[in-house]
Protein backbone atom coordinates (compact mmCIF):
# COMPACT_ATOMS: atom_id res chain seq x y z
CA UNK A 1 0.00 0.00 0.00
CA UNK A 2 1.34 3.46 -0.88
CA UNK A 3 1.88 6.17 1.73
CA UNK A 4 -1.01 8.17 0.29
CA UNK A 5 -3.28 5.16 0.48
CA UNK A 6 -2.30 4.57 4.09
CA UNK A 7 -3.08 8.20 4.90
CA UNK A 8 -6.48 7.90 3.28
CA UNK A 9 -7.18 4.65 5.11
CA UNK A 10 -6.25 6.32 8.38
CA UNK A 11 -8.51 9.27 7.66
CA UNK A 12 -11.57 7.12 7.04
CA UNK A 13 -10.71 4.21 9.38
CA UNK A 14 -13.32 5.24 12.02
CA UNK A 15 -16.09 4.67 9.46
CA UNK A 16 -15.38 0.94 9.71
CA UNK A 17 -17.00 1.14 13.15
CA UNK A 18 -20.73 0.72 12.43
CA UNK A 19 -22.03 2.83 15.31
CA UNK A 20 -19.67 5.69 14.51
CA UNK A 21 -20.64 5.54 10.83
CA UNK A 22 -24.39 5.62 11.55
CA UNK A 23 -24.12 8.48 14.03
CA UNK A 24 -21.76 10.34 11.70
CA UNK A 25 -24.28 10.19 8.85
CA UNK A 26 -27.11 11.19 11.21
CA UNK A 27 -25.18 14.23 12.43
CA UNK A 28 -24.52 15.27 8.83
CA UNK A 29 -28.28 15.18 8.20
CA UNK A 30 -29.02 17.03 11.43
CA UNK A 31 -26.36 19.67 10.85
CA UNK A 32 -27.58 20.13 7.29
CA UNK A 33 -30.97 21.00 8.73
CA UNK A 34 -29.39 23.41 11.18
CA UNK A 35 -27.52 25.20 8.38
CA UNK A 36 -30.75 25.36 6.38
CA UNK A 37 -32.44 26.99 9.39
CA UNK A 38 -29.58 29.41 10.00
CA UNK A 39 -29.34 30.61 6.42
CA UNK A 40 -33.08 31.36 6.40
CA UNK A 41 -32.88 33.24 9.70
CA UNK A 42 -29.79 35.20 8.62
CA UNK A 43 -31.44 36.20 5.38
CA UNK A 44 -34.84 37.01 6.87
CA UNK A 45 -33.26 39.47 9.28
CA UNK A 46 -31.82 41.43 6.35
CA UNK A 47 -35.40 41.76 5.03
CA UNK A 48 -36.67 42.92 8.42
CA UNK A 49 -33.69 45.20 9.24
CA UNK A 50 -30.65 45.83 7.06
CA UNK A 51 -28.47 47.33 9.82
CA UNK A 52 -25.20 45.52 10.60
CA UNK A 53 -26.05 45.50 14.31
CA UNK A 54 -29.30 43.57 13.77
CA UNK A 55 -27.63 41.05 11.48
CA UNK A 56 -24.74 40.49 13.88
CA UNK A 57 -27.24 40.08 16.77
CA UNK A 58 -28.60 36.93 15.10
CA UNK A 59 -25.06 35.53 14.89
CA UNK A 60 -24.46 36.49 18.51
CA UNK A 61 -27.76 34.89 19.60
CA UNK A 62 -26.60 31.60 18.09
CA UNK A 63 -23.24 31.57 19.87
CA UNK A 64 -23.98 33.34 23.19
CA UNK A 65 -25.80 30.33 24.75
CA UNK A 66 -22.82 28.12 24.03
CA UNK A 67 -20.61 30.66 25.77
CA UNK A 68 -22.96 30.73 28.78
CA UNK A 69 -24.00 27.07 29.00
CA UNK A 70 -21.23 24.95 27.54
CA UNK A 71 -19.55 24.26 30.88
CA UNK A 72 -22.76 23.17 32.68
CA UNK A 73 -23.57 21.13 29.58
CA UNK A 74 -20.14 19.52 29.73
CA UNK A 75 -20.76 18.58 33.36
CA UNK A 76 -24.07 16.98 32.38
CA UNK A 77 -22.37 15.07 29.57
CA UNK A 78 -19.92 13.57 32.09
CA UNK A 79 -22.51 12.56 34.71
CA UNK A 80 -25.65 11.67 32.67
CA UNK A 81 -26.38 8.98 30.11
CA UNK A 82 -25.05 10.74 27.01
CA UNK A 83 -27.40 8.97 24.59
CA UNK A 84 -30.58 9.89 26.48
CA UNK A 85 -29.33 13.43 27.00
CA UNK A 86 -28.78 13.89 23.26
CA UNK A 87 -32.27 12.59 22.45
CA UNK A 88 -33.98 15.03 24.83
CA UNK A 89 -32.09 18.01 23.40
CA UNK A 90 -33.01 17.01 19.83
CA UNK A 91 -36.66 17.49 20.77
CA UNK A 92 -35.85 20.96 22.14
CA UNK A 93 -34.19 21.92 18.86
CA UNK A 94 -37.05 20.54 16.81
CA UNK A 95 -39.51 22.59 18.89
CA UNK A 96 -37.59 25.82 18.17
CA UNK A 97 -37.68 25.10 14.43
CA UNK A 98 -41.41 24.35 14.61
CA UNK A 99 -41.98 27.76 16.19
CA UNK A 100 -40.00 29.42 13.41
CA UNK A 101 -42.10 27.52 10.88
CA UNK A 102 -45.44 28.65 12.36
CA UNK A 103 -44.35 32.29 12.77
CA UNK A 104 -43.15 32.45 9.17
CA UNK A 105 -46.27 30.75 7.82
CA UNK A 106 -48.53 33.17 9.72
CA UNK A 107 -46.54 36.29 8.76
CA UNK A 108 -45.76 37.11 12.40
CA UNK A 109 -41.99 36.76 12.15
CA UNK A 110 -39.98 39.70 13.52
CA UNK A 111 -36.39 40.54 14.37
CA UNK A 112 -37.15 39.91 18.05
CA UNK A 113 -38.67 36.47 17.42
CA UNK A 114 -35.81 35.51 15.12
CA UNK A 115 -33.24 36.48 17.74
CA UNK A 116 -35.18 34.76 20.55
CA UNK A 117 -35.66 31.47 18.70
CA UNK A 118 -32.11 31.56 17.38
CA UNK A 119 -31.08 31.88 21.04
CA UNK A 120 -33.17 28.78 21.89
CA UNK A 121 -31.46 26.93 19.05
CA UNK A 122 -28.14 28.08 20.49
CA UNK A 123 -29.16 26.68 23.88
CA UNK A 124 -29.75 23.30 22.25
CA UNK A 125 -26.43 23.50 20.45
CA UNK A 126 -24.73 24.41 23.73
CA UNK A 127 -26.18 21.35 25.43
CA UNK A 128 -25.26 18.84 22.74
CA UNK A 129 -21.90 20.14 21.48
CA UNK A 130 -19.71 18.85 24.37
CA UNK A 131 -21.63 15.55 24.41
CA UNK A 132 -21.22 14.87 20.67
CA UNK A 133 -17.50 15.45 21.06
CA UNK A 134 -17.17 13.50 24.31
CA UNK A 135 -18.71 10.31 22.85
CA UNK A 136 -16.02 10.02 20.17
CA UNK A 137 -13.65 7.88 22.31
CA UNK A 138 -16.60 5.57 23.06
CA UNK A 139 -17.15 4.87 19.37
CA UNK A 140 -13.61 4.34 18.04
CA UNK A 141 -10.27 2.96 19.22
CA UNK A 142 -7.72 5.29 20.82
CA UNK A 143 -5.51 5.40 17.73
CA UNK A 144 -8.49 6.49 15.61
CA UNK A 145 -9.61 9.38 17.83
CA UNK A 146 -7.81 12.11 15.86
CA UNK A 147 -9.16 10.71 12.59
CA UNK A 148 -12.65 10.58 14.10
CA UNK A 149 -12.36 14.22 15.22
CA UNK A 150 -11.28 15.15 11.69
CA UNK A 151 -14.21 13.19 10.23
CA UNK A 152 -16.61 14.99 12.54
CA UNK A 153 -15.25 18.30 11.29
CA UNK A 154 -15.53 16.97 7.74
CA UNK A 155 -19.15 15.97 8.41
CA UNK A 156 -19.99 19.43 9.70
CA UNK A 157 -18.54 20.96 6.59
CA UNK A 158 -20.31 18.54 4.29
CA UNK A 159 -23.43 19.90 5.97
CA UNK A 160 -22.09 23.42 5.54
CA UNK A 161 -21.63 22.76 1.83
CA UNK A 162 -25.11 21.28 1.33
CA UNK A 163 -27.24 23.07 3.93
CA UNK A 164 -26.78 26.75 3.07
CA UNK A 165 -27.02 26.20 -0.69
CA UNK A 166 -30.11 24.01 -0.25
CA UNK A 167 -31.56 26.48 2.26
CA UNK A 168 -31.06 29.39 -0.13
CA UNK A 169 -32.75 27.50 -2.98
CA UNK A 170 -35.65 26.34 -0.81
CA UNK A 171 -36.11 29.87 0.53
CA UNK A 172 -36.15 31.34 -2.97
CA UNK A 173 -38.53 28.71 -4.37
CA UNK A 174 -40.88 27.81 -1.51
CA UNK A 175 -40.48 30.46 1.21
CA UNK A 176 -39.33 30.42 4.80
CA UNK A 177 -42.04 28.17 6.28
CA UNK A 178 -41.31 25.22 4.00
CA UNK A 179 -37.57 25.65 4.49
CA UNK A 180 -37.93 25.56 8.27
CA UNK A 181 -40.10 22.45 7.81
CA UNK A 182 -37.23 20.65 6.09
CA UNK A 183 -35.09 21.40 9.14
CA UNK A 184 -37.73 19.86 11.43
CA UNK A 185 -37.71 16.64 9.38
CA UNK A 186 -33.94 16.22 9.80
CA UNK A 187 -34.35 15.76 13.56
CA UNK A 188 -36.31 12.56 12.90
CA UNK A 189 -33.19 10.96 11.43
CA UNK A 190 -30.98 12.05 14.32
CA UNK A 191 -33.37 10.76 16.98
CA UNK A 192 -33.80 7.48 15.08
CA UNK A 193 -30.02 6.94 14.99
CA UNK A 194 -29.68 7.68 18.71
CA UNK A 195 -32.53 5.28 19.53
CA UNK A 196 -30.82 2.60 17.41
CA UNK A 197 -27.50 3.06 19.26
CA UNK A 198 -27.36 0.63 22.16
CA UNK A 199 -24.85 2.43 24.32
CA UNK A 200 -23.17 0.39 27.00
CA UNK A 201 -24.31 1.99 30.24
CA UNK A 202 -21.83 1.84 33.12
CA UNK A 203 -22.92 0.06 36.27
CA UNK A 204 -24.10 2.12 39.22
CA UNK A 205 -21.09 3.63 40.91
CA UNK A 206 -21.03 4.68 44.55
CA UNK A 207 -18.42 7.30 43.60
CA UNK A 208 -20.48 8.76 40.75
CA UNK A 209 -20.18 12.55 40.69
CA UNK A 210 -23.04 14.93 41.30
CA UNK A 211 -23.57 18.14 39.39
CA UNK A 212 -22.03 20.74 41.72
CA UNK A 213 -19.07 18.56 42.69
CA UNK A 214 -18.46 17.63 39.05
CA UNK A 215 -18.72 21.31 38.10
CA UNK A 216 -16.07 22.29 40.65
CA UNK A 217 -13.83 19.38 39.64
CA UNK A 218 -14.06 20.41 35.98
CA UNK A 219 -13.15 24.00 36.75
CA UNK A 220 -10.23 22.88 38.94
CA UNK A 221 -8.92 20.75 36.11
CA UNK A 222 -9.25 23.56 33.56
CA UNK A 223 -7.59 26.03 35.95
CA UNK A 224 -4.62 23.72 36.59
CA UNK A 225 -4.03 22.36 33.08
CA UNK A 226 -1.35 24.50 31.43
CA UNK A 227 -1.66 22.56 28.18
CA UNK A 228 -5.38 23.39 28.00
CA UNK A 229 -4.57 27.05 28.69
CA UNK A 230 -2.41 27.18 25.56
CA UNK A 231 -5.19 25.69 23.40
CA UNK A 232 -7.73 28.14 24.84
CA UNK A 233 -5.46 31.14 24.25
CA UNK A 234 -4.72 30.21 20.64
CA UNK A 235 -8.43 29.55 19.98
CA UNK A 236 -9.57 32.82 21.55
CA UNK A 237 -7.31 35.09 19.52
CA UNK A 238 -7.97 33.26 16.25
CA UNK A 239 -11.76 33.19 16.49
CA UNK A 240 -12.12 36.71 17.89
CA UNK A 241 -10.72 38.15 14.66
CA UNK A 242 -11.98 35.57 12.17
CA UNK A 243 -15.57 35.99 13.48
CA UNK A 244 -15.83 39.18 11.40
CA UNK A 245 -16.34 37.21 8.22
CA UNK A 246 -19.25 35.23 9.68
CA UNK A 247 -20.92 38.20 11.36
CA UNK A 248 -20.89 40.33 8.20
CA UNK A 249 -21.23 37.75 5.42
CA UNK A 250 -25.01 38.25 4.88
CA UNK A 251 -24.40 41.97 4.31
CA UNK A 252 -21.34 41.27 2.19
CA UNK A 253 -23.47 39.06 -0.04
CA UNK A 254 -26.31 41.56 -0.25
CA UNK A 255 -24.68 44.98 -0.21
CA UNK A 256 -21.12 44.51 -1.46
CA UNK A 257 -21.70 41.70 -3.94
CA UNK A 258 -25.31 42.46 -4.96
CA UNK A 259 -26.57 38.90 -4.47
CA UNK A 260 -29.86 37.43 -3.27
CA UNK A 261 -30.81 34.64 -0.90
CA UNK A 262 -29.70 31.88 -3.26
CA UNK A 263 -26.32 33.57 -3.80
CA UNK A 264 -25.82 33.86 -0.03
CA UNK A 265 -26.50 30.13 0.20
CA UNK A 266 -23.96 29.51 -2.55
CA UNK A 267 -21.35 31.51 -0.61
CA UNK A 268 -21.91 29.43 2.51
CA UNK A 269 -21.92 26.31 0.38
CA UNK A 270 -18.55 27.35 -1.01
CA UNK A 271 -17.22 27.54 2.54
CA UNK A 272 -18.43 24.01 3.15
CA UNK A 273 -17.06 22.71 -0.14
CA UNK A 274 -13.70 24.27 0.62
CA UNK A 275 -13.76 22.68 4.05
CA UNK A 276 -14.40 19.25 2.52
CA UNK A 277 -11.41 19.69 0.25
CA UNK A 278 -9.35 20.89 3.20
CA UNK A 279 -10.32 17.84 5.25
CA UNK A 280 -9.40 15.47 2.46
CA UNK A 281 -5.90 16.91 2.12
CA UNK A 282 -5.43 17.28 5.89
CA UNK A 283 -3.33 14.09 6.27
CA UNK A 284 -0.87 15.38 3.67
CA UNK A 285 -0.75 18.78 5.36
CA UNK A 286 -0.07 17.16 8.74
CA UNK A 287 2.86 15.29 7.20
CA UNK A 288 4.45 18.62 6.23
CA UNK A 289 3.33 21.02 8.96
CA UNK A 290 2.92 20.66 12.71
CA UNK A 291 -0.15 21.97 14.54
CA UNK A 292 1.35 25.44 14.94
CA UNK A 293 2.17 25.67 11.24
CA UNK A 294 -1.36 24.60 10.30
CA UNK A 295 -2.90 27.23 12.58
CA UNK A 296 -0.63 29.96 11.21
CA UNK A 297 -1.50 28.97 7.62
CA UNK A 298 -5.21 29.14 8.53
CA UNK A 299 -4.81 32.67 9.93
CA UNK A 300 -2.92 33.88 6.87
CA UNK A 301 -5.44 32.44 4.40
CA UNK A 302 -8.49 33.69 6.34
CA UNK A 303 -7.03 37.20 6.55
CA UNK A 304 -6.39 37.18 2.81
CA UNK A 305 -10.00 36.16 2.14
CA UNK A 306 -11.33 39.00 4.29
CA UNK A 307 -9.04 41.39 2.44
CA UNK A 308 -10.37 40.20 -0.92
CA UNK A 309 -14.02 40.56 0.17
CA UNK A 310 -13.34 44.09 1.43
CA UNK A 311 -12.75 45.19 -2.17
CA UNK A 312 -16.19 43.91 -3.36
CA UNK A 313 -14.82 41.49 -5.98
CA UNK A 314 -16.92 39.87 -8.75
CA UNK A 315 -19.26 37.19 -7.47
CA UNK A 316 -17.20 34.35 -8.97
CA UNK A 317 -14.07 35.66 -7.21
CA UNK A 318 -15.94 35.85 -3.90
CA UNK A 319 -17.03 32.22 -4.30
CA UNK A 320 -13.42 31.20 -5.00
CA UNK A 321 -12.21 33.17 -1.97
CA UNK A 322 -14.73 31.45 0.30
CA UNK A 323 -13.60 28.05 -0.97
CA UNK A 324 -10.18 28.99 0.40
CA UNK A 325 -11.78 30.28 3.60
CA UNK A 326 -13.53 26.94 4.12
CA UNK A 327 -10.26 25.03 3.79
CA UNK A 328 -8.57 27.39 6.24
CA UNK A 329 -11.50 27.23 8.67
CA UNK A 330 -11.60 23.44 8.91
CA UNK A 331 -7.82 23.35 9.27
CA UNK A 332 -8.01 25.65 12.29
CA UNK A 333 -11.03 23.90 13.83
CA UNK A 334 -9.62 20.41 13.39
CA UNK A 335 -6.18 21.39 14.64
CA UNK A 336 -7.47 23.03 17.82
CA UNK A 337 -10.16 20.42 18.48
CA UNK A 338 -7.92 17.39 17.97
CA UNK A 339 -5.22 19.00 20.14
CA UNK A 340 -7.78 19.55 22.91
CA UNK A 341 -9.03 15.95 22.60
CA UNK A 342 -5.50 14.57 22.76
CA UNK A 343 -4.60 16.28 26.06
CA UNK A 344 -7.79 15.40 27.99
CA UNK A 345 -8.45 12.27 30.07
CA UNK A 346 -11.84 10.63 29.71
CA UNK A 347 -13.08 11.45 33.20
CA UNK A 348 -13.14 15.20 32.49
CA UNK A 349 -13.35 15.21 28.70
CA UNK A 350 -16.89 16.61 28.41
CA UNK A 351 -16.26 19.39 30.92
CA UNK A 352 -12.93 20.46 29.47
CA UNK A 353 -14.22 20.38 25.90
CA UNK A 354 -17.06 22.55 27.18
CA UNK A 355 -14.48 25.05 28.46
CA UNK A 356 -12.93 25.02 24.98
CA UNK A 357 -16.36 25.55 23.39
CA UNK A 358 -17.05 28.37 25.85
CA UNK A 359 -13.90 30.17 24.78
CA UNK A 360 -14.58 29.46 21.11
CA UNK A 361 -18.14 30.74 21.22
CA UNK A 362 -17.28 33.58 23.58
CA UNK A 363 -14.74 34.77 21.03
CA UNK A 364 -17.28 34.32 18.22
CA UNK A 365 -20.04 36.11 20.16
CA UNK A 366 -17.91 39.00 21.35
CA UNK A 367 -16.27 39.26 17.95
CA UNK A 368 -19.62 39.28 16.13
CA UNK A 369 -21.02 42.04 18.32
CA UNK A 370 -17.81 44.06 18.13
CA UNK A 371 -17.41 43.77 14.37
CA UNK A 372 -21.09 44.61 13.86
CA UNK A 373 -20.65 47.79 15.92
CA UNK A 374 -17.44 48.68 14.08
CA UNK A 375 -19.17 48.17 10.72
CA UNK A 376 -21.95 50.53 11.83
CA UNK A 377 -19.32 53.21 12.47
CA UNK A 378 -16.82 52.81 9.64
CA UNK A 379 -18.52 50.60 7.07
CA UNK A 380 -18.22 46.97 6.03
CA UNK A 381 -15.17 47.17 3.70
CA UNK A 382 -12.97 48.99 6.22
CA UNK A 383 -14.10 46.65 9.02
CA UNK A 384 -13.12 43.59 7.01
CA UNK A 385 -9.74 45.18 6.28
CA UNK A 386 -9.13 45.93 9.97
CA UNK A 387 -10.12 42.37 10.95
CA UNK A 388 -7.83 40.92 8.25
CA UNK A 389 -4.83 42.90 9.48
CA UNK A 390 -5.63 42.02 13.09
CA UNK A 391 -5.93 38.30 12.36
CA UNK A 392 -2.65 38.29 10.46
CA UNK A 393 -0.96 40.11 13.35
CA UNK A 394 -2.19 37.79 16.10
CA UNK A 395 -1.51 34.74 13.93
CA UNK A 396 2.13 35.73 13.61
CA UNK A 397 2.45 37.09 17.15
CA UNK A 398 1.02 34.03 18.93
CA UNK A 399 2.86 31.54 16.75
CA UNK A 400 5.57 31.49 19.43
CA UNK A 401 3.05 30.05 21.95
CA UNK A 402 3.36 26.43 20.84
CA UNK A 403 0.42 24.04 20.99
CA UNK A 404 0.93 20.88 23.11
CA UNK A 405 1.86 17.68 21.29
CA UNK A 406 -0.80 15.57 23.03
CA UNK A 407 1.38 12.46 23.19
CA UNK A 408 1.01 11.66 26.92
CA UNK A 409 -0.62 8.34 27.92
CA UNK A 410 -3.79 9.40 29.74
CA UNK A 411 -5.10 5.90 30.47
CA UNK A 412 -5.67 5.48 34.25
CA UNK A 413 -2.67 3.85 35.90
CA UNK A 414 -4.57 2.53 38.96
CA UNK A 415 -1.27 2.33 40.82
CA UNK A 416 -2.30 4.09 44.04
CA UNK A 417 -2.95 1.57 46.83
CA UNK A 418 -6.19 1.69 48.77
CA UNK A 419 -5.87 3.93 51.87
CA UNK A 420 -5.62 2.12 55.19
CA UNK A 421 -8.49 3.12 57.50
CA UNK A 422 -9.53 1.86 60.92
CA UNK A 423 -13.15 1.80 59.79
CA UNK A 424 -15.12 2.69 56.64
CA UNK A 425 -15.16 6.43 55.90
CA UNK A 426 -18.34 8.17 54.79
CA UNK A 427 -18.04 9.48 51.25
CA UNK A 428 -19.14 13.01 52.13
CA UNK A 429 -16.64 13.26 55.02
CA UNK A 430 -14.17 16.05 54.46
CA UNK A 431 -12.13 17.96 53.76
CA UNK A 432 -9.25 15.51 53.59
CA UNK A 433 -5.62 16.51 54.14
CA UNK A 434 -3.00 14.31 52.44
CA UNK A 435 0.59 14.34 53.76
CA UNK A 436 3.40 12.59 51.88
CA UNK A 437 6.74 12.43 53.72
CA UNK A 438 9.96 12.30 51.69
CA UNK A 439 13.57 12.04 52.83
CA UNK A 440 15.76 13.96 50.37
CA UNK A 441 19.53 14.56 50.37
CA UNK A 442 20.64 18.18 50.42
CA UNK A 443 22.37 17.79 47.04
CA UNK A 444 19.11 16.60 45.43
CA UNK A 445 16.88 19.21 47.04
CA UNK A 446 16.66 21.66 44.11
CA UNK A 447 15.95 18.98 41.48
CA UNK A 448 13.43 17.34 43.82
CA UNK A 449 11.50 20.57 44.33
CA UNK A 450 11.40 21.18 40.56
CA UNK A 451 9.95 17.71 40.00
CA UNK A 452 7.52 18.25 42.88
CA UNK A 453 6.32 21.49 41.27
CA UNK A 454 5.40 19.54 38.13
CA UNK A 455 3.58 17.02 40.29
CA UNK A 456 1.57 19.82 41.92
CA UNK A 457 -0.21 20.48 38.61
CA UNK A 458 -1.30 16.84 38.45
CA UNK A 459 -2.59 16.99 42.05
CA UNK A 460 -4.66 20.10 41.30
CA UNK A 461 -5.98 18.77 37.98
CA UNK A 462 -7.17 15.57 39.59
CA UNK A 463 -9.07 17.17 42.48
CA UNK A 464 -6.86 19.01 44.99
CA UNK A 465 -7.96 22.56 45.85
CA UNK A 466 -4.84 23.41 47.86
CA UNK A 467 -1.24 22.22 47.62
CA UNK A 468 2.01 23.02 49.36
CA UNK A 469 5.37 21.72 50.51
CA UNK A 470 7.02 22.08 53.95
CA UNK A 471 10.21 20.99 55.67
CA UNK A 472 10.92 19.76 59.18
CA UNK A 473 12.67 22.52 61.18
CA UNK A 474 14.59 19.88 63.12
CA UNK A 475 15.51 17.81 60.06
CA UNK A 476 15.61 19.71 56.70
CA UNK A 477 16.00 16.43 54.80
CA UNK A 478 12.43 15.54 55.83
CA UNK A 479 10.16 17.27 53.33
CA UNK A 480 6.38 16.95 53.46
CA UNK A 481 4.11 17.49 50.46
CA UNK A 482 0.52 18.25 51.37
CA UNK A 483 -2.71 18.79 49.45
CA UNK A 484 -6.38 19.23 50.33
CA UNK A 485 -9.36 17.43 48.79
CA UNK A 486 -12.95 18.45 49.48
CA UNK A 487 -14.25 14.99 50.48
CA UNK A 488 -13.28 11.36 50.94
CA UNK A 489 -15.23 10.44 47.82
CA UNK A 490 -13.30 13.02 45.79
CA UNK A 491 -10.02 11.58 47.04
CA UNK A 492 -11.13 8.07 46.04
CA UNK A 493 -11.93 9.49 42.60
CA UNK A 494 -8.36 10.79 42.49
CA UNK A 495 -7.20 7.19 42.72
CA UNK A 496 -9.07 6.48 39.48
CA UNK A 497 -7.99 9.66 37.69
CA UNK A 498 -4.21 9.34 37.95
CA UNK A 499 -2.96 8.54 34.45
CA UNK A 500 0.09 6.61 33.32
CA UNK A 501 1.70 9.91 32.34
CA UNK A 502 1.03 11.22 35.85
CA UNK A 503 2.50 8.04 37.29
CA UNK A 504 5.72 8.77 35.41
CA UNK A 505 5.90 12.21 37.03
CA UNK A 506 5.29 10.69 40.46
CA UNK A 507 8.01 8.13 39.84
CA UNK A 508 10.42 10.93 38.96
CA UNK A 509 9.65 12.59 42.30
CA UNK A 510 10.00 9.36 44.26
CA UNK A 511 13.43 8.55 42.87
CA UNK A 512 14.81 11.37 45.08
CA UNK A 513 13.41 9.70 48.22
CA UNK A 514 16.28 8.12 50.21
CA UNK A 515 14.32 6.31 52.92
CA UNK A 516 14.40 2.52 53.24
CA UNK A 517 10.70 2.32 52.39
CA UNK A 518 8.32 4.21 50.12
CA UNK A 519 7.32 7.75 51.19
CA UNK A 520 4.85 7.64 54.07
CA UNK A 521 1.33 8.82 53.20
CA UNK A 522 -1.09 10.12 55.87
CA UNK A 523 -4.82 10.68 55.29
CA UNK A 524 -6.15 13.23 57.81
CA UNK A 525 -9.90 13.74 58.07
CA UNK A 526 -11.59 16.86 59.35
CA UNK A 527 -13.31 16.50 62.72
CA UNK A 528 -16.73 18.11 62.90
CA UNK A 529 -17.12 20.97 65.37
CA UNK A 530 -19.62 19.12 67.64
CA UNK A 531 -16.92 16.51 68.27
CA UNK A 532 -14.64 19.32 69.43
CA UNK A 533 -17.20 20.63 71.88
CA UNK A 534 -17.90 23.73 69.79
CA UNK A 535 -21.25 25.52 69.90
Amino acid sequence: MTAAAKEGAGTFAPLRQKVFAVLWVATIIGNTGSFIRDVVSSWLVTDLSATPAAVSMVQAAATLPIFLLAIPAGVLSDILDRRKFLIVVQFLLASASLCLLFLSASGLQSVSSLIALTFVGGVGAALVAPTWQAIVPELVSRQDVKSAVALNSLGINISRAIGPALGGLLLAWFGAAVTYGVDVITYVFVVAALLWWRREVPEDDALAERFLGAFRAGLRYARASRELHVVLLRAAVFFAFSSAIWALLPLVARQLLGGGASFYGVLLGAVGAGAICGALVMPRLRARLDADGLLLASAVLTSLVMGVLAFAPPQWAAIAALLVCGAAWITALTTLNSTAQSILPNWVRGRSLAVYLTVFNGAMTGGSLAWGAVAEAIGIPVTLSVAAVGLLGVGLGFHIVKLPKGEADLVPSNHWPEPLTSEPVEHDRGPVLLLIEYTVDKADRSAFLQALARLSHERRRDGAYGWGVTEDAADPSRIVEWFMVESWAEHMRQHRRVSKADADVQQEVRRFHKGPDAPVVHHLLSINRPHLGGS
